[in-house]
């Protein structure tokens, strides 16, 4: 593979005018480079894993707490979540919204891509000097566990945001287009310059700057296919620089702040064990077991489908993952039944929003780390409005394929049945192993996933005895690189947040809100309204790190539970998030499913239509969220 994408980039080279040899050298430099960060963020996760689990050990086994695991472990995630962004940077695994751009002409396309890389490396380049100053201020602070300078922890940014911009310069040059190339960077480095130039007239305007800034800049690089961490980030950098007197390394000081939280650490981790669980094949033994329970009635594949999104995203916490693990599974049988391609690509996506907060979801994780909800009460009350948002799914599935033509699938018999419930229990297990726990107290929202990771990796070994070792390396990349592109998001977003808050936008939003007549029914209306659109063009994640503090408190002033608003915002979002033509979720089902996105865009309408409705259940009754707290 890697020899012939060095021919393709010669061939490219060629007709650009450059030297086969330099774009080969080129493409080495990229990849011995690329190697060089991937190996140190491998090993990073390993070292997460077994810190945290020894913590847990040492706590709950030995009763000798090692006063120092957290510490170090929050060190090593702020190396793994920059180390993480900069492979994602490498491997163009950043999110960006791509609906316009994919539908724009080839030539263009390729331009805007270009522009987005330029507008990446104008960010790292204003903000390395500030990452800089930041580290060496954080080096005359001393870590109370480790008796450390804390510089160790902070020079992480400063030499991630090198990383990511050695990584753009070289696929700029990489490119085969010159002067493509070059009209992306001049366009860029043109903006850049207007917006400084227009600095004396920006600074009178007030907070007319943050539409000008947060709608504007962040709205344009968004739809423009900009990475939309980098979106954020040169909305912000912009508004801070051009328009307030607050020095820029404050900006880097909130970025380490929102990216550093203990408990995202559960980040990777959860990914980590999405990825593991597929590999080990207890995925495919818990789905095995729903169909051999529902395969021979009318559309019980797709009642499986439902209920293996839900269980399995009792485990990994990430959607991608859940979906990478069910669809493989499931796809080629039902398409040997008869099912379109594009019906099962819409109801896996409706899946997917239907399953936000079924816990340990990284959004209701993102959520206590932002606002301060108790993380064990959002898992508590995530449970319910996923079942019943699978409920209006399967209704839905029933009038569908209420007429399907069964008579050539054999029900499975009693025994069958026993056999594949004995296979898959100990994969049905792993959701309330990981469950009891926390409940229990025997680890943290952050720690438990380890011992996820732990049981799965040992029932993997010995009882499915299935675990692939050459598969170990490349699933820990993949799950420094998710990681990193999530938490970067998170870091610029944090510092969007805080712009927001000093400027006291935050005040006079929340006055506007709390003055809607109606009170909370009113409120969540709105609400619902705002996080469906905020999903779609924000994914959930960079919304719930932008909004969340702002509207939290507001649904306590007017009388919402924080738990039952937390359930609302993320369904809405969840719907936004895989609501074509924007939503990235339902791109990234396609891509899993291996079905052209254009197939699914008729039949995903009615899924939507049917969680909408299983949304409005869950916000007029609030017990469904917190009748177990």
């Amino acid at each position: 593979m890697a020899h012939v994408e060095v021919q393709v980039t010669e061939a490219a080279g060629e007709e650009a005018g450059q030297s086969p040899r330099r774009s080969s050298r080129l493409a080495s430099l990229e990849r011995i480079l690329g190697l060089l960060v991937e190996i140190p963020a491998a090993i990073l996760v390993v070292a997460e894993i077994v810190i945290l689990f020894a913590g847990v050990i040492a706590r709950y086994v030995v009763h000798r707490p090692l006063i120092w695991s957290d510490e170090l472990a929050s060190i090593l995630f702020l190396w793994l979540a920059m180390l993480g962004a900069a492979v994602a940077f490498r491997r163009s695994e950043h999110m960006r919204m791509t609906a316009i751009v994919a539908s724009a002409r080839p030539a263009m396309r390729a331009w805007l891509d270009l522009v987005g890389v330029s507008a990446a490396l104008a960010f790292l380049t204003m903000i390395v000097w500030p990452a800089y100053d930041y580290a060496y201020e954080e080096s005359f602070i001393t870590t109370p566990a480790l008796q450390i300078s804390n510089m160790w922890r902070a020079v992480a940014l400063p030499v991630g945001i090198c990383l990511m911009a050695a990584f753009a310069l070289l696929r700029l040059l990489r490119a085969a287009d010159y002067r493509a190339v070059l009209a992306a960077v001049v366009t860029v480095a043109v903006v850049v310059g207007l917006f400084w130039l227009a600095q004396p007239y920006l600074r009178p305007l007030g907070n007319l700057n943050l539409v000008i800034f947060f709608v504007g800049v962040a709205g344009f690089c968004v739809f423009a296919g900009v990475p939309i961490a980098f979106g954020f980030g040169l909305a912000i950098f912009g508004y801070l620089a051009l328009t307030t007197h607050t020095p820029v390394m404050v900006l880097v000081g909130r970025m380490d702040e929102g990216m550093s939280h203990l408990i995202l650490l559960s980040v990777p981790l959860f990914v980590f064990l999405g990825l593991l669980i597929e590999m080990t094949g207890m995925a495919q033994a818990m789905v095995a077991f729903l169909a051999s329970l529902l395969g021979h009635v009318r559309g019980g594949l797709h009642y499986v489908l439902v209920g293996a999104m839900y269980l399995v995203s009792g485990i990994s916490g990430a959607k991608a993952a859940d979906m990478a693990a069910v669809a493989p599974v499931l796809f080629p049988e039902m398409k040997q039944r008869g099912a379109k391609p594009g019906d099962l690509v819409a109801l896996l996506a409706a899946t997917g929003a239907q399953t936000e907060t079924i816990p340990p979801s990284l959004v209701l994780i993102t959520i206590g780390s932002v606002t301060g909800v108790s993380i064990a009460a959002l898992f508590t009350g995530g449970l319910l409005p996923g079942v019943v948002l699978a409920i209006t799914l399967c209704m839905l599935v029933w009038w569908r394929y209420r007429h399907e033509d069964m008579s050539h699938v054999r029900r499975a018999t009693a025994s069958e049945i026993g056999k594949t419930f004995v296979v898959a229990l100990p994969a049905l297990a792993l959701p309330f192993v990981i469950r009891y726990a926390v409940v229990e107290g025997i680890a943290t929202a952050t720690e438990v996933s380890t011992i996820g990771i732990v049981y799965g990796a040992l029932v993997g070994l010995i009882i499915y005895r299935r675990f692939d070792w050459q598969r170990l390396f490349p699933m820990l990349v993949e799950t420094a690189a998710l990681s990193g592109a999530i938490l970067l998001i998170i870091g610029t977003a944090t510092g969007m947040a805080w712009g927001l808050t000093q400027s006291g936008f935050s005040r006079s939003l929340a006055s506007a809100m709390t003055g809607l007549p109606g009170g909370a029914a009113t409120f969540i209306a709105v609400s619902i309204l705002a996080f469906t659109i905020l999903g779609s063009v924000l994914e959930g994640i960079p919304a719930i790190v932008l909004f969340g503090p702002l509207l939290f408190p507001i649904a306590r002033a007017v009388g919402v539970h924080e738990v039952h608003y937390a359930m609302v915002i993320i369904l809405a979002m969840g719907i936004g998030l895989f609501a074509p033509p924007f939503g990235v979720g339902y791109y990234a089902a396609c891509a899993i499913g291996r079905v052209d996105p254009a197939a699914g865009v008729r039949p995903i309408w009615g899924y939507l239509l049917a969680l909408m409705m299983g949304l409005i259940v869950v916000a007029v009754f609030p017990w469904i969220s917190i009748g177990f707290l």
